[in-house]
C-alpha cells in the first residue's frame, strides 16, 4: 500500500508538491522526460486547494503543471471521456429547491392530518414546514452519503418500537411515506439529487482509473473520506500502480489498539477529530503501520492537541502525558489567545491582528463558522481601508436586494404604514426610475408633512385623503406643511408605489397562496422599486426567482401570513458572492474553504461552544438512536469534522484562537476543543496564551476610548432676555420651575419635539379623548341626571374615537372600556349634583402680571364648576397618577393654585365671575379601584387655599422675573421629578446622559 500523511505542523499544500518533486509520491516513474510532470494526476478536495497547490509548482520553478483535479470532478470537463463510453448519460439534478418545495406539501399534508396534529402542540406556520421540509432534504442527502435508503429507516421500527413515544411512531410512518414518494417522483421527472449523483460520479471514476490512468502516477490528497463514495475512489487510486493516497493530519504516533477504540461505538468516539480517517483505514483495509508520515519530525504543537482531543477515557492519561516546560514553550510558540468581553470586541481585535500581519507583509486567513461574526470583522477592516474576501458571501435573505424585497414585503403587509413606508423611501435602492435625490426630498415631504403628528387610514388611499386634507389645511398639528406645488409629485409617487404593489395587494387579499406566486409578485414589485438602482445581489435574485418561475404550483399552499419566515425558508442556500475586487493577502473562510489552507497568520475566531463546533442537532425526522439503528452517522460527526479542522488549523505557526465570553445578550463559554487544550496544558501555560492575545484586547479597547473623561457640564444657555418668551401657559409654569432650558429649547430655540413615526395611540392619547368626551357632554350643557345621559356620552365618543379608525379593533376596544368609565363619571357627578349650580369644561383665562416687564399667564382649565355656596371647585381629570401631598405640599404642582388664582382675579372666560376656589381637586380617569375617587389638593400647613394660591404667584412671578426677563442661565433638570421613568422632550438636546448620574430608586441626579 501506497498510503502516506501530512501532519498538522507541516504546510500541507507546500509539502505535497515537495514530495512530488522529490518523487516520493510517485511510485518510481520516470522524472528524467522534459514534461514528466503533466503525466502526474493529483485529486484534491476543492477549487481553493487547487489553485494553492497551481501556485506551489509555480514557485518552484514548474511551468507545466500536473493534471489537478477535484473529487468529483467538474462533469463538463471529465464526464464525456471517462470509459465506459457507453454508460449512461447522468440525470439532471433536481435543484434544493425544488425539493424543498415539493417535500413542503408531504409535511403539510402530515401536519394537517390527524396523525400529525398529534405530534404538534400548535399547528406550523408556512415558513416551518418549508423548514421541516429542508431538513427532510437534509436527511435524504445523509441517506445518500451513507449509501441507506427508506428500506433502513422501514427497518428499525420493530427493532425499537416499544421504546419510541408516539410522536417518533407517527414520524416514522410520514418518513416511510416520503421517502418512497421522492424517488418515484424524481424517476417521473428524470432527475437525481445532487447527493445521488456525486456518489455515482465518484463510482464510475472510481471504476474508471485503472483505464484513464494505468501506470502514470495518481495522487488523491487531503480527504477524510467521509464520503463512502469517496472513500472507494480513494481505494481504487491507492491501488493502481502508482497510486498514491495522501491524509490530511492523520496521527501516525497511535497504536493499533489506539485505532481500535476510535472504531468502537461504546467509546462515542464520532466526535473525535481522528475518528473519520480511522473510519477510512478499515475501509480500505489499512493499519497506523501502513501509513507513511511525510511531514519533518514530530511537533510539540501536534503532539499537544492530539493528547488534548484524546477520547474522554484517555484523559484519565493525561497526568503521564505532560510536555516538559520546554515542549509547552515550542508548542506555545507563535500561539495566542484573544478572549473578548463581546463578539464587538472579538471583531475589533481579530481586525487588528490582521491588519498588524498585513503591514509585516503576511498573509492573513481568519476562519469562523459564524457568518455574523464575519460580517463583523469585514466591517471593522474596512475601518483601516482592508477589503476582505468572505469566501463564504452573505445569504441572499440579507443582501441589500433580500433586504429591500423584505421592505417591500412587510409594506405590503402591514397596510402601507409609517414605519413601512418611510423604511423602504429610505432605502437607497428605492428609484421607481427616478433620481435619489428626488426619492430623498419626496420622502421627507412625506415624513414630515402626512406622517409625523398625523395619523393616516390604512393603505394608500388614507395617504392620499390625508394629503388632500393637509394641502387643504383641515388637518392639524404637520411638523411640515405642504403646499398645492407638493400635490402632483407625492401623488404621482403613490401611483407608482401602488401600480408595483398592486399583484402582492392582491396576492395578500387570497385566503390561500403558493410560494411561486408569492416570489412573482416580490420580484415584479421590486423591479419597479429599485429600476435604475445598482444593488448587491440583485443577480441573484434574478435568478432564484427564475428558478422559482419555472417550478410553477411546487408547494404547499398556505394563508398569508407570517410571510416573512416563508421568504426565508425560501431563500435559504442562496448566497450572494463578492465580485468585487479584493486582495490576495487575507480571506475569511468558513471551515470547508479553510483546509489545507495555510496563511502565514491563521485566525480561528467564535472558537465558543455551539459555535465550533455546533450543537449535535439530530435534526426533526430522527433521534440521535434511529439514526444510529438507520446506519447513519450520529449528528456528532459533524462535531468530529469541526475537531478535525481545528486540529489541522492549529498546525500554523502562527495561530490566534478567538471566542467572547458574550454573545448577544446571553453568556458564553469557549469551545470545548479549546477548553481541553487549555486543560492540558495547564493554567500557567493557557494564561500566557491569553496574555499573548491581551495586546489586541488592550488595542481593541483603546481604539474608541479617550485618555481622560470628563463629565460634560450642565448646559447653561444664556440668551438674551428679549429672546425669552413673555408668556407661559400653566402647565409650562412647572416646566420653567424644573427645568428652565426646557423653556429655552421650546420657545427661544423654537423646537417642538417631532411625534414618533407611525406611533401607536396609547394611554395618553386615550386620556386625551376621554377629557374631550368628558368636556363636550359639559360643554354642551347635558343634564347629568337625565335618563339618557349614558347614550348621549357613548355617542359624543363614538364620535371622538372615530379617528382611530385607521386601528379599529383598539378604537372598538376603547369604546367598550369607555363605558364603564362614562358609568362611573355619571355616579360621580350625580352624587355632588346637590353641591353644583353651573358645570363649565375647558375654560380658558389668562393672567396678566406687572414685574419688571409686562408677562401673560395663560391657562385652560378641564372643569371649573361653580358651588351653591358661591365658590368655586377646579377639577383636573388625569389619566395618570394625581401628584403626591408631597409634592403639592412643596408647590411643586402649581397649575390648580394658578388656575385658582385667575378665578379669583375674574380672568376666565364662559362668564364666570370672580370668585375663590373651595376645592382643588384631582380625579383619576380609569378602571381601577381609584377610578373617580376624589383626591384634594392639599396646601402646605399653614395655608388654606387661597393662600397657598397667592404663595405660589409670588413664586412664579420670581422665577420668571429670574429666568425669562433677565440674562440668567438657563439649567436644564433644575428640580427633577422624583421618580421619573420617562425621557423628558428635550432631554437628548440637553444630553443629559453625559453629566447625570441617576440613582436607580429616586430617578434623580
Amino acid at each position: 500500500m501506497t498510503l502516506f500523511s501530512i501532519a498538522p505542523h507541516a504546510r500541507f499544500i507546500a509539502t505535497l508538491a515537495d514530495r512530488v518533486i522529490d518523487g516520493t509520491l510517485l511510485g518510481g516513474a520516470d522524472q528524467t522526460a522534459p514534461f514528466w510532470l503533466t503525466d502526474v494526476t493529483i485529486v484534491l478536495p476543492t477549487r481553493r486547494a487547487k489553485q494553492a497547490l497551481a501556485d506551489e509548482f509555480a514557485r518552484r520553478g514548474h511551468g507545466l503543471l500536473p493534471d489537478i483535479r477535484t473529487f468529483g470532478g467538474e462533469v463538463e470537463d471529465e464526464e464525456p471521456f471517462l470509459p465506459p463510453f457507453d454508460a449512461p448519460i447522468p440525470l439532471p439534478a433536481a435543484s434544493g429547491l425544488e425539493r424543498r418545495l415539493v417535500l413542503s406539501s408531504l409535511v403539510d399534508q402530515w401536519a394537517n392530518s390527524p396523525a400529525g396534529q398529534r405530534a404538534f402542540s400548535s399547528p406550523p406556520t408556512a415558513g416551518e414546514i418549508l423548514s421541516m421540509a429542508e431538513s427532510l432534504g437534509v436527511l435524504i442527502d445523509d441517506l445518500h452519503t451513507e449509501e441507506r435508503g427508506a428500506a433502513e429507516i422501514r427497518a428499525i421500527v420493530p427493532e425499537i418500537e416499544a421504546n419510541l413515544g408516539e410522536y417518533w411512531q407517527q414520524t416514522l410512518t410520514f418518513l416511510d411515506i416520503a421517502l418512497t414518494y421522492w424517488p418515484l417522483r424524481l424517476a417521473a421527472s428524470g432527475q437525481a439529487d445532487i447527493a445521488a449523483l456525486r456518489g455515482q460520479r465518484l463510482d464510475r471514476q472510481a471504476s474508471a482509473t485503472p483505464l484513464v490512468y494505468g501506470t502514470r502516477p495518481v495522487i488523491a490528497a487531503g480527504s477524510t473520506g467521509s464520503i463512502v463514495a469517496t472513500a472507494r475512489l480513494l481505494a481504487a487510486i491507492n491501488a493502481l500502480p502508482r497510486g498514491a493516497v495522501v491524509l490530511p493530519g492523520l496521527d501516525c504516533a497511535m497504536t493499533p489498539a489506539d485505532h481500535a477504540a476510535l472504531l468502537d461505538p461504546a467509546n462515542n468516539p464520532h466526535g473525535h477529530p481522528q475518528y473519520g480517517l480511522a473510519k477510512l483505514l478499515r475501509a480500505m483495509g489499512a493499519a497506523i503501520s501502513d501509513v507513511t508520515e511525510l511531514a519533518p519530525t514530530d511537533h510539540p504543537r501536534t503532539t499537544l492537541v492530539h493528547r488534548a482531543l484524546a477520547l474522554t477515557r484517555d484523559t484519565a492519561r493525561w497526568s503521564t502525558q505532560r510536555l516538559t516546560p520546554d515542549q509547552l514553550a515550542l508548542a506555545s510558540h507563535g500561539l495566542s489567545v484573544i478572549r473578548a468581553r463581546t463578539e464587538d470586541e472579538e471583531a475589533r481585535a481579530i481586525a487588528l491582528a490582521a491588519r498588524q500581519a498585513l503591514s509585516d507583509q503576511k498573509t492573513v486567513g481568519i476562519v469562523t463558522p459564524d457568518r455574523n461574526l464575519a460580517r463583523r470583522i469585514a466591517a471593522e477592516l474596512r475601518r483601516f481601508g482592508v477589503a476582505v474576501d468572505d469566501a463564504a458571501g452573505a445569504p441572499l435573505f440579507q443582501s441589500a436586494a433580500g433586504r429591500l424585497l423584505r421592505q417591500i414585503l412587510a409594506l405590503a403587509n402591514n397596510g402601507c404604514s409609517a414605519v413601512d413606508l418611510m423604511a423602504l423611501l429610505r432605502n437607497r435602492a428605492t428609484r421607481f426610475g427616478q433620481s435619489r435625490a428626488a426619492i430623498s426630498a419626496l420622502a421627507d415631504a412625506i415624513e414630515l408633512g402626512l406622517l409625523r403628528g398625523q395619523r393616516a387610514n390604512p393603505g394608500l388611499a388614507g395617504l392620499r385623503q390625508l394629503l388632500a386634507a393637509n394641502i387643504d389645511k383641515t388637518t392639524t398639528h404637520p411638523a411640515r406643511r405642504l403646499t398645492e406645488a407638493d400635490r402632483a409629485p407625492i401623488l404621482a409617487l403613490f401611483d407608482q408605489i401602488e401600480t408595483a404593489l398592486t399583484p402582492l395587494f392582491a396576492l395578500l387579499g387570497e385566503k390561500s397562496i403558493r410560494a411561486g406566486a408569492l416570489a412573482a409578485s416580490l420580484c415584479s414589485a421590486f423591479d419597479a422599486v429599485a429600476d435604475g438602482a445598482e444593488i448587491p445581489g440583485r443577480r441573484e435574485l434574478a435568478d432564484w426567482a427564475g428558478q422559482m418561475a419555472s417550478l410553477g404550483g411546487e408547494g404547499h399552499s398556505f394563508r398569508p401570513r407570517q410571510l416573512d419566515g416563508v421568504l426565508s425558508a425560501l431563500m435559504l442556500g442562496a448566497q450572494v458572492r463578492t465580485h468585487e475586487e479584493r486582495g490576495q493577502d487575507i480571506a475569511i473562510w468558513g471551515q470547508l474553504e479553510a483546509r489545507l489552507q495555510n496563511p502565514d497568520l491563521l485566525i480561528l475566531a467564535a472558537l465558543n461552544e455551539d459555535k465550533w463546533p455546533e450543537p449535535a442537532d439530530p435534526g426533526p425526522w430522527l433521534s440521535r438512536g434511529m439514526r444510529l439503528a438507520a446506519g447513519l452517522n450520529p449528528p456528532e460527526r459533524r462535531q468530529g469534522l469541526a475537531a478535525h479542522d481545528f486540529a489541522q488549523a492549529m498546525g500554523n505557526p502562527q495561530v490566534i484562537i478567538a471566542h467572547a465570553d458574550r454573545i448577544g445578550a446571553s453568556p458564553a463559554i469557549a469551545s470545548r476543543l479549546l477548553q481541553r487544550l487549555q486543560a492540558f496544558a495547564g493554567k500557567a501555560t493557557a494564561d500566557a496564551w491569553e496574555a499573548a492575545g491581551a495586546i489586541w484586547l488592550d488595542q481593541a479597547r483603546r481604539l474608541d476610548a479617550v485618555e481622560e473623561t470628563r463629565p460634560a457640564p450642565r448646559p447653561l444657555p444664556n440668551p438674551p432676555a428679549s429672546t425669552r418668551p413673555r408668556a407661559l401657559s400653566v402647565t409650562e409654569v412647572e416646566t420653567l420651575m424644573r427645568s428652565p432650558y426646557d423653556v429655552y429649547a421650546k420657545h427661544v430655540l423654537g423646537l417642538r419635539p417631532l411625534d414618533p413615526l407611525g406611533d401607536s395611540p396609547d394611554s395618553r392619547e386615550r386620556g386625551t379623548i376621554i377629557h374631550d368626551i368628558f368636556a363636550t357632554f359639559v360643554i354642551r350643557r347635558h343634564a347629568v341626571t337625565a335618563p339618557d345621559a349614558i347614550d348621549t356620552l357613548m355617542a359624543i365618543a363614538a364620535d371622538k374615537f372615530s379617528g382611530l379608525d385607521a386601528i379599529g379593533e383598539r378604537r372598538d376596544i376603547w369604546l367598550r372600556r369607555f363605558h364603564t368609565a362614562a358609568i362611573q363619571f355619571l355616579a360621580f357627578e350625580r352624587a355632588r349634583e346637590p353641591l353644583v349650580a353651573q358645570r363649565h369644561a375647558e375654560i380658558d383665562g389668562e393672567l396678566r402680571l406687572h414685574l419688571s416687564e409686562p408677562f401673560t399667564l395663560r391657562g385652560r382649565a378641564d372643569r371649573i364648576d361653580e358651588l351653591a355656596d358661591g365658590t368655586l371647585e377646579i377639577i383636573d381629570f388625569k389619566t395618570g397618577s394625581p401628584p403626591t401631598k408631597g409634592a403639592m405640599q412643596a408647590f411643586e404642582v402649581p397649575q390648580l393654585l394658578l388656575e385658582a388664582q385667575m378665578a379669583q382675579a375674574g380672568t376666565l372666560k364662559d362668564g364666570i365671575a370672580p370668585a375663590p376656589t373651595s376645592a382643588l381637586t384631582y380625579i383619576k380617569v380609569g378602571l381601577g379601584p381609584d377610578a373617580f375617587t376624589a383626591k384634594p389638593f392639599i396646601p402646605a400647613d399653614g395655608f388654606d387655599l387661597m393662600g397657598a394660591a397667592d404663595e405660589i404667584t409670588q413664586r412664579m412671578q420670581r422665577h420668571v422675573e429670574l429666568f425669562l426677563l433677565r440674562d440668567t442661565p438657563m439649567p436644564a433638570r433644575l428640580l427633577p421629578l422624583p421618580g421619573q421613568r420617562f425621557a423628558g422632550a428635550y432631554d437628548h438636546l440637553s444630553r443629559l446622559a453625559e453629566w447625570t448620574a441617576v440613582d436607580g430608586s429616586e430617578g434623580e441626579p
